[in-house]
């Protein structure tokens, strides 16, 4: 098992435990000539454009902005994105709580993965606490962004275009309305027509991918004064702090001038209310940092005692066998400390890993079996910068 850190180690990679980092940046730069062309496609007026479809009781619209909508009131509405290969529309879940008086815009994004359950839940939660009679400004929730994905319960968008694929949409933003995928498309549409022309800020909610638990904690750009000072608002006991790489929905955001950042709410496939809990109360934070909401804020990352690491060190599979684990999520440890151990069907011990760095446990596979070549834990740690070079340059 190699002792080095994996440079450039991106958020979602972070998250389902691959480094192959090479391929996903070569498939973004094929793609960012068709993605720069994408405003072509955009509507040249942003007001709300409903199709005169309702669906289960809730109109359509095709473009939205908020501000065409009715104050102190929450509105409950479809979006039209992507058709299916039957010719039928993919529709995303909208809620608008619109205040009674002006304000700020924040838009809450989550199901852009398909298993990540806590991430829906937590935008549910807050936007079900909201009063719009009693808001200033607007919050949008988006709950099912990748539908496809999650009706599968599984993390990747099904596509048939080119027979069997599936295709990671937080590798897609921007997107392109004029994609050679459905999901480029989706998340084209998404993005120019309803999530950034709403937006003063926004927070995409993720989990761990099935197979791989991760605390609860934040990546952001914390050089970002806009960024740093709700992300500290959250009482979780990490911050993941790294710019990570463009083609996720929160660098999009930043890209687009938004202040964006991403919260990861454990594990795949569950609810994990508890940590849901700390997500919600942080989200509320923000929105009364931001003059949405009145009233006193609640616990912040400082009453969390939170830990900042700058880059993830992953401990990854030489054998095939059971995994045991030798510590727990968020625990401190040591360089060279023992991490777990793998045994083979006999019971016998045919491995034993260590970490390459002090830092803390930030998360460890929940499948007991494992390959050789997949993660088995990563540890956030404090990466120096190099020696003479600036922290943040210019």
């Amino acid at each position: 098992m190699s002792d080095k850190p994996i440079e450039g180690l991106d958020r979602r990679d972070f998250m389902i435990a691959s480094i192959a980092t090479v391929g996903v940046s070569a498939a973004f730069a094929i793609n960012a000539g068709a993605a720069n062309a994408q405003d072509a496609a955009a509507p040249a007026s942003q007001a709300t454009v409903y199709t005169g479809d309702v669906v289960q009781g809730k109109k359509v619209v095709s473009t939205l902005d908020v501000n065409d909508l009715e104050p102190g009131k929450k509105h409950l509405l479809y979006f039209q994105g992507v058709q299916m290969p039957t010719g039928q529309q993919r529709y995303a879940s909208v809620i608008v709580a619109k205040g009674a008086k002006p304000g700020k815009r924040v838009v809450l994004v989550s199901g852009v993965h398909g298993d990540e359950m806590s991430s829906v839940h937590t935008v549910q939660t807050v936007m079900n606490q909201l009063d719009p009679r009693e808001m200033s400004g607007t919050v949008m929730g988006v709950t099912d962004v990748s539908g496809p994905a999650i009706e599968a319960m599984q993390r990747r968008w099904p596509n048939s275009g080119r027979g069997i694929d599936l295709i990671d949409m937080n590798r897609e933003w921007p997107g392109n309305e004029n994609g050679v995928t459905p999901t480029s498309r989706h998340a084209g549409l998404l993005f120019n027509r309803l999530l950034r022309p709403n937006a003063d800020v926004a927070i995409d909610f993720h989990t761990g991918t099935t197979g791989f638990e991760v605390s609860a904690f934040n990546i952001a750009s914390m050089d970002v004064p806009e960024i740093k000072a709700i992300v500290e608002l959250y009482p979780v006991a990490q911050i993941f702090d790294n710019h990570t790489y463009p083609g996720v929905l929160h660098n999009a955001f930043v890209d687009a001038g938004i202040p964006s950042f991403c919260p990861e709410v454990g594990a795949a496939r569950v609810l994990d209310l508890e940590l849901i809990a700390q997500f919600v109360e942080g989200t509320m934070n923000v929105l009364k940092h931001h003059g949405i909401l009145a009233g006193p804020m609640g616990r912040t990352g400082k009453d969390a005692g939170v830990f900042v690491g700058n880059s993830a060190f992953p401990i990854l599979a030489t054998q095939g066998g059971f995994v045991e684990h030798l510590v727990k999520l968020n625990d401190k440890v040591e360089a060279g400390q023992k991490i777990c151990i793998q045994r083979n069907s006999f019971g016998e011990v045919v491995a034993e890993y260590t970490s390459g760095v002090a830092g803390e446990v930030a998360g460890l596979r929940s499948d007991v079996t494992s390959e050789a070549g997949n993660p088995l834990a990563f540890i956030l740690y404090q990466k120096a910068p190099p020696e003479g070079a600036e922290t943040y340059p210019e």
